[in-house]
């Protein structure tokens, strides 16, 4: 998954190089996001995830990925780069969404830990670019490469490895009525809800981080910006300590609850939102705090809107539920991913951030009505077993 983020990592070289403007720097990601949504939607409609084995998926989706990232290194100019990100996008609608299904065969009691596992990996996988970045003397080539490259030996690992659990969902011929039989679920449609809050605001935050970071550093030295690999690194930090917020994410939501748990997790990324307008241009140890706490929660209930999706839909139709989900999520993140940079460019970065607060107060109230259906299902099952 590090291929996500490689391009935005090396945004300054690209925008050197050709000259783009900030909103036309911002397509090099957000074509990612639109690639990624043409790609789950067709996978969903052709119920592909349901009909494909899943390791043949994955490992076709990460190397045609691959290719797709380091081909920008010959791109001749900003039209055939952004081609080349859409394909990027289109190949890892057959990574992420397979990958959660093919973690969940494995898992009944332990499943939102396990699924926390699979999205902490992405996470950290997105911010490495941040990581090589920040390593001196490195320029645009060894990010692009290094993310071609472990793209193409996840591919591997999972064509030589991967077996299916002992959980296996069962499976049916293709049909139209999958995506249907999906959308009836009111569960489904209410953690979706919820979902489409919380990503309403995590690839806004994800993709501009660097930016704001940077933009609070300049304002705090007076307008120079100073140290810019320690930005890349901060960024990374603050990217891939969701990796560790995933994992406690996991083992929270088994113990005390999915709902809860994304709850707890909206109410702290929300305020970071709002947090970071008020510590801007404070010294830097200040907003890395804020960055890493932000970085931390803004993740940590991601896996638990896919596992709430494969314990209520029917089990022929988990993979298409989990592809229709992201679709909608990844396609809702391009409008906020394209509204910061404006309103940063339009009024400063200061509070750039606080509208991405909509997002976690949506979500709010979506998971708290999914929490009462649960309930009185739950009340419904125990009274007849009662019976």
């Amino acid at each position: 998954m590090s291929l996500w983020f490689s391009a935005s990592a090396v945004t300054p070289q690209l925008r050197s190089i050709w000259g783009l403007t900030t909103s036309e720097a911002a397509w090099l990601t957000t074509i990612v996001q639109l690639g990624f949504v043409c790609g789950t939607a067709v996978a969903a409609i052709l119920n592909l995830p349901d009909l494909i084995p899943a390791a043949t998926f994955f490992s076709a989706g990460a190397l045609l990925g691959a290719g797709a990232n380091a081909a920008i290194l010959a791109a001749p100019g900003y039209r055939s780069a952004l081609a080349l990100r859409f394909a990027t996008g289109f190949c890892l609608a057959a990574v992420y969404p397979p990958a959660m299904k093919m973690t969940a065969t494995w898992f009944r009691s332990q499943r939102g830990l396990a699924i926390g596992v699979i999205v902490g990996a992405l996470t950290v996988g997105k911010a490495v670019p941040y990581l090589v970045r920040a390593i001196p003397h490195v320029g645009l080539r060894p990010v692009v490469l290094t993310s071609s490259i472990g793209a193409a030996i996840a591919a591997l690992l999972v064509t030589a490895g991967y077996r299916e659990g002992p959980y296996p969902f069962t499976s049916r011929p293709f049909s139209w009525r999958h995506v249907g039989d999906v959308v009836r679920v009111p569960e489904w449609r209410l953690a979706t809800a919820s979902y489409l809050g919380h990503m309403f605001e995590l690839y806004a935050f994800w993709t501009w981080i660097p930016a704001f970071l940077a933009a609070s550093v300049a304002v705090a030295s007076g307008g120079f910006l100073r140290a810019p690999r320690l930005i890349s690194l901060l960024a990374f930090t603050t990217i891939a300590i969701g990796g560790a917020g995933s994992i406690w994410g996991g083992l929270f939501a088994d113990r005390r609850g999915r709902e809860r748990l994304v709850s707890i997790s909206l109410v702290m990324s929300g305020s970071c939102c709002l947090l970071s307008g008020v510590l801007f241009g404070r010294p830097i140890w200040i907003l890395g705090a804020l960055a890493m706490t932000w970085g931390f929660f803004v993740i940590a209930d991601s896996a638990q809107f896919s596992t709430l999706v494969t314990e209520s839909v029917p089990p022929h139709a988990v993979g298409t539920a989990l592809t229709v989900q992201t679709s909608l999520g990844f396609l809702l993140t391009m409008l906020p991913m394209q509204v910061v940079p404006l309103i940063a460019q339009r009024t400063g970065w200061r509070w750039a951030f606080a509208v991405l607060a909509l997002g976690p107060v949506a979500g709010i109230a979506a998971i708290r009505r999914l929490a009462t259906l649960r309930a009185r299902s739950s009340e419904k099952a125990n009274l007849s077993l009662s019976a």
